[in-house]
């Protein structure tokens, strides 16, 4: 494993409606904070609201919001003098009050099979975890959160450990893929050839607590002038929020993901406590009247294997009953142990003859390959709070062989 940390300057955490800046200086250390008005994370109508209340002449705001747009979402650019085609004096004043800042990375580790996990620090106290996990085809993949922490306590997942600080707005959704393609040096947006492909939203926190923030951040990835990601590259994957499963659908087109892991009620509640409030009939039900559900369209459920809890041939034929007339594929995910963890993995072979079962029953069940472990990077295992494991910890069950 390489380990390599570093950090950044951070960024102010003003709102993007509240448009003074003043020199401040952190409690803790005799240096200013700067807090210029950060654009960086804001979609096209925040920006052009942010600039009139500059003063850009109201017949200029479209062209100026279209130029900085672009300059920051295609380009990726930090610095205002790189905008050329903006006047070198207009340059100099909204650089006086606006920012173009990365947020602090606190961390940045980089496992033995490429995986790339970040730890963000968005704001004081606001810290997130975001992993890019590299091609294994044609496909790399950022895993972006949603929330720190979570409510949900599926009984499978570290993240479910901590508890929920708040949700992530838009403009920090976005942010972490941005960071993402400063580490990847991806910039601009139209460059033919891009290691990160598709964005899923399979980190920390459930995303349909936070549907609107979510979608807003989903409208910034998608825009052609800027980050310019297909909303069928867009993955958003909920535990069964039901609800909000078909305003997402309608907001956003993007794809859903279903975290299933349990095809009985009993069994599903014992590990995932929402479903007692959404059970599974409600789910499925949702999952049928999904915007633009069809078999170019499917529905990817996700199924970790847990031993001896769900992984029999009697589970396989549940799911089976279950997924009956959906669109749908199902991704098999070995279990990511983690300190404390309650369950095991399945046995591989165990995994293969499940997996055999859907496939015979005509649903692509591809095994994920777990990615990240030893950074603890794999799913189900971010968590961004102070006492997440160290290095030391984590060399101690390597050597143990537990990872």
């Amino acid at each position: 494993m390489t380990t390599e940390l570093y950090k950044s300057p951070a960024i102010a955490n003003a709102p993007a409606d509240k448009l003074t800046a003043k020199a401040e200086t952190c409690a803790h250390e005799n240096t200013p904070v700067d807090t210029r008005i950060p654009l960086v994370g804001m979609g096209r109508k925040e920006l052009a609201e942010a600039l009139t209340e500059f003063g850009i002449e109201p017949n200029k705001v479209r062209m100026r919001t279209k130029q900085i747009f672009q300059w920051i979402y295609n380009y990726g650019v930090t610095d205002w003098d790189a905008m050329t085609n903006i006047a070198k004096g207009l340059r100099a004043q909204l650089a006086e009050k606006f920012s173009l800042n990365r947020p602090e990375i606190v961390e940045r580790l980089v496992s033995v099979d490429g995986t790339r996990k970040y730890l963000i620090r968005m704001a004081p106290g606001i810290e997130v975890e975001s992993v890019f996990i590299p091609a294994v085809s044609k496909t790399g993949a950022l895993c972006v959160s949603s929330q720190v922490g979570c409510t949900l306590t599926c009984r499978f997942c570290h993240t479910g450990t901590q508890r929920l600080v708040r949700n992530l707005t838009a403009a920090e959704i976005a942010l972490q893929v941005m960071v993402a393609r400063d580490d990847l040096n991806e910039w601009p947006s139209s460059a033919v050839e891009r290691k990160m492909t598709n964005i899923v939203f399979m980190g920390m926190g459930e995303p349909l607590y936070n549907t609107d923030e979510v979608a807003k951040a989903i409208d910034i990835l998608c825009d052609c002038e800027g980050l310019s990601f297909g909303r069928r590259r867009i993955t958003v994957s909920t535990s069964g929020v039901v609800p909000d499963i078909k305003k997402i659908g309608e907001k956003t087109q993007a794809m859903l993901a279903i975290s299933l892991h349990a095809c009985n009620d009993e069994l599903r509640t014992k590990i995932m406590p929402i479903n007692k409030k959404y059970p599974l009939a409600d789910l499925m039900e949702a999952c049928r009247n999904y915007p633009g559900l069809s078999n170019s369209r499917r529905i990817t459920f996700e199924y970790v294997m847990l031993k001896d809890m769900n992984d029999s041939p009697k589970h396989a034929k549940e799911l089976i009953r279950l997924l009956e007339g959906i669109p749908a594929k199902v991704n098999l995910i070995p279990f990511n142990p983690w300190p404390g963890s309650p369950y095991e993995c399945s046995d591989w072979e165990t995994i293969e003859k499940f997996a055999d079962r859907i496939n015979a029953a005509g649903y692509a069940s591809p095994i994920r390959t777990p990615r990240g472990r030893d950074i603890f990077a794999a799913c189900g295992q971010l968590k961004s709070e102070s006492e997440k494991m160290r290095a030391s910890e984590r060399r101690k069950l390597e050597k143990a062989g537990k990872l």
